[in-house]
């Protein structure tokens, strides 16, 4: 490739990989694989490498893709968080054992596996956990203190009082909360996580530090980055020392003195990924001694004393035997495909989504078909693309009628799915008892998925106003359930009758109405009856709402079997007035940002009492600003604000504005 080929290709690259990198590290919304990630990168690297004139300082190959996001204060790290150099063969291994070995003569290494999340540090002060950070772009991360703090397997207190201790770490989500957590999406019809390293980092940068604790992250604990008062001097030694402390360290480790049983260890690692609780993309090498790391010193982005062998996505053909239709709780229509059997990432694939008929259609699919699956995340199977057309091979015909009770379906503009007209549908019912019972709808504690699935199948409900009439003795039937579980749920259905009226319009499951968004019509009308009488135009005049959730609104209390179902759950006494206070006033208008560390509330209380006091809270200072909260510690935002003149309130000063 000569010079002027290679800035095209290289500036074409940088801006490519650049995006991805948003994508990844800020949005946590992956639209490529890790794996063509990194060709992609390698692809940069080696011609940077043949033409070195052309190396930036803002080239991906010299940074760490990732941001801090201006929604957390920010976190200056005093040793950087360095990213590992990638490598995909046992060539490039041996030749990393090499390098190595120009500089320090015997070394030792350690490998153990790459977990999949997202990385992160924990500060502690005389054994007490005080920060937690996001890596960022490596120096300047994000404060996640009290989402770190949701964390049950990070040690808040350690058995030795350190007087100062910073360790990296790798939060992660385990395969089965992970499928849990896409489950409830999909039934919820959200946006399913693609993958579980995307999920662990979208839970964990959440403002609300309880989303976080519903998600069930969890940590592996892999390095001390600064430590005070003891002197450690390898990395196996430090890892022992480290669970001695109460900390959850890397699954398991082996040491090695050369590189043939290193790579071994890789692949032995690689045969255990599908067997695995939680995702691991590849493997690390390390240097143990701490001396030697020191002389081999980094690069401006990566240590020289480490490096990351990533396994390539397992990929595999099978023939696609049928095209199944499966209805969602909102009615839409989601084609399954059903394959032969075939072995992905340690487990059996035989069914995967196809999505939607656009899909079907992009990547001209046909019953008949031989297709390449892979595991996306190592978790979810896709289809990549069709290998070839057999002599066999249909085209697939979607259904103008819903499969499960025969009405019409429609497609409606700027949508690619298709849906059911009929709410009543019973494919959709127990997806719609799923949510109209959970947590932040009309929340009826230990009625689960399994035990509405036994009570529409026992023919007890057909309708979520049903649960109101059922009494314990109706209950004998249904597994696990004995006479002290079935009085407790009906006590549970029975309070669930006195909730807020916001919780029931959300679990009404009206299109593109979420919590929020039912909160501001209970709000505003006060009363279910109040609402179903709203025309567009009224709803739509409220702010946050706009024209699709206004007729989505008018359109779901239009029909005749929903007004028959609120009917219904009147007469059972359930709740349909909001019973919520007027909202105080006392910071009507006013804007107020948090920084620092707060000593008597969390964050996020200080957030909840601000705002139920008509307040908003900001994460930026401006001249609009009315006050800022400072906690210990404070951070930039208290230079801004006093560049700006806003006045600055310390907690006391804050409590005593909120007791007036």
């Amino acid at each position: 490739m000569q010079l002027e080929e290679a800035k095209i290709q290289v500036r074409k690259l940088k801006e490519q990989i650049t995006y991805h990198n948003n994508k990844y590290y800020n949005e946590d919304s992956p639209e490529i694989s890790d794996f063509d990630y990194d060709l992609m990168l390698r692809e940069l690297e080696n011609l940077e490498y043949e033409f070195p004139q052309l190396i930036t300082e803002d080239s991906p190959t010299q940074n760490i893709g990732g941001q801090a996001s201006k929604k957390f204060s920010p976190v200056t790290h005093n040793v950087p968080m360095e990213s590992l150099h990638d490598c995909f063969s046992e060539y490039e291994l041996i030749s990393f054992d090499k390098r190595v070995r120009e500089t320090v003569q015997n070394p030792i290494y350690v490998v153990e596996p790459k977990i999949d999340g997202l990385s992160v540090s924990a500060e502690y002060i005389n054994g007490i956990f005080v920060r937690g950070s996001t890596r960022g772009d490596g120096i300047v991360g994000e404060d996640i203190t009290e989402n770190l703090r949701t964390i049950k397997t990070l040690p808040k207190k350690l058995n030795m009082p350190i007087p100062y201790l910073e360790v990296r770490g790798e939060v992660y989500m385990s395969d089965e909360n992970f499928l849990k957590l896409i489950e409830y999406q999909e039934i919820n019809e959200e946006k399913p996580f693609k993958n579980p390293r995307n999920a662990a980092a979208g839970s964990l940068r959440q403002k609300n530090a309880k989303i976080t604790a519903q998600r069930n992250l969890d940590i592996f604990v892999f390095n001390v980055q600064q430590i005070e008062g003891i002197e450690l001097k390898s990395h196996n030694k430090s890892l022992d020392f480290l669970s001695n402390l109460g900390f959850k360290t890397t699954p398991f480790y082996n040491s090695f003195d050369n590189m043939d049983d290193v790579i071994k260890e890789i692949n032995r690692i690689g045969d255990l990924r599908g067997s695995l609780p939680f995702q691991t993309d590849g493997a690390v090498v390390k240097i143990n001694d701490f001396e030697q790391r020191h002389q081999l010193g980094s690069t401006s982005k990566f240590p020289k004393w480490a490096e990351a062998f990533k396994y390539p996505p397992e990929e595999k053909s099978t023939k696609l035997i049928n095209i199944e239709i499966n209805v969602g709780r909102t009615g839409v229509l989601t084609p399954i495909g059903i394959f032969e059997p075939v072995t992905l990432a340690g487990t059996t694939v035989s069914r995967a989504t196809l999505h939607n008929q656009d899909f079907i259609k992009e990547k001209g699919i046909k019953i008949g078909d031989t297709v390449i699956l892979r595991k996306a995340g190592e978790i979810i199977p896709e289809v990549l693309s069709v290998k070839q057309h057999n002599s066999d091979s249909k085209e697939f015909e979607f259904p103008k009628l819903c499969p499960s009770c025969n009405s019409n379906v429609i497609r409606e503009n700027n949508e690619s799915a298709i849906r059911c007209t009929n709410t009543q549908c019973p494919a959709q019912l127990l997806r719609h008892l799923i949510h109209f019972v959970s947590r932040n709808a009309m929340d009826i504690e230990g009625l689960g998925p399994s035990i509405l699935q036994q009570l529409v199948n026992n023919n007890l409900i057909s309708s979520p106003s049903d649960l109101y009439k059922l009494k314990a003795d109706d209950l004998i039937d249904i597994e696990r359930m004995g006479e002290k579980s079935a009085n407790n749920l009906i006590n549970s259905i029975q309070n669930s009758k006195s909730n807020e009226l916001y919780r029931l319009v959300f679990g009404l499951g009206i299109r593109h109405i979420g919590e929020k968004a039912a909160k501001l019509l209970a709000e505003n009308f006060r009363n279910i009856d109040s609402i179903m009488c709203a025309n567009v135009e009224d709803i739509s005049s409220i702010e946050g709402y706009g024209l699709i959730m206004a007729e989505s609104v008018v359109s779901y209390f239009s029909l005749d079997q929903n007004k028959d179902l609120i009917k219904m759950l009147r007469e059972y006494g359930v709740n349909m007035s909001s019973q919520a206070k007027k909202k105080d006033t006392l910071f009507e208008n006013m804007t107020f940002v948090l920084t620092g560390t707060l000593s008597n509330y969390t964050r996020n209380d200080a957030i909840e009492i601000i705002e139920s006091l008509g307040g908003k809270v900001s994460s930026s200072v401006s001249k609009k600003t009315s006050y800022v909260l400072a906690g210990e510690d404070p951070g930039s935002k208290i230079t801004k604000a006093e560049s700006l003149g806003v006045k600055i309130i310390s907690e006391q000063e804050f409590e005593n504005l909120i007791q007036r």
